[in-house]
């Protein structure tokens, strides 16, 4: 069974930083493109950053240069670090890895994570 775990959220006052991660977890699994979305209440979930098994990188346009994603292949797990965070960010941070398993190649889901923006 695969699993992702993220960590890393909670509040933080406007302009300020955190830093969030997700692990995989599973037997016999290759891992693909990690990343991350967001999804602010009622509206759909968006696309923030990700990054391949080879480390090219892809990030929205609010939030380049001000954040940063990276991950450690040998320990399955992706970062996000958020600086310079905006009220408006505040919302459910959602990591995803597109993972091949056997014969099956599909994306999974972490469970999500709460930033909250706010002073």
């Amino acid at each position: 069974q695969v699993q992702l775990v993220e960590s890393g959220g909670g509040l933080v006052q406007p302009g300020g930083s955190l830093r969030l991660s997700c692990t995989a977890s599973g037997s016999g699994i290759s891992i693909n493109t990690m990343g991350w979305y967001r999804q602010h209440p009622g509206k759909q979930r968006e696309a923030v950053a990700d990054i391949t098994s080879g480390g090219s990188t892809w990030y929205a346009d609010s939030v380049k240069g001000r954040f940063t994603i990276s991950r450690d292949n040998a320990k399955s797990t992706v970062y996000l670090q958020m600086n310079s965070l905006k009220p408006e960010e505040t919302a459910v941070y959602y990591c995803f890895a597109n993972i091949q398993r056997v014969v099956t190649r599909r994306d999974y889901w972490g469970q999500g994570t709460q930033v909250t923006v706010s002073s």
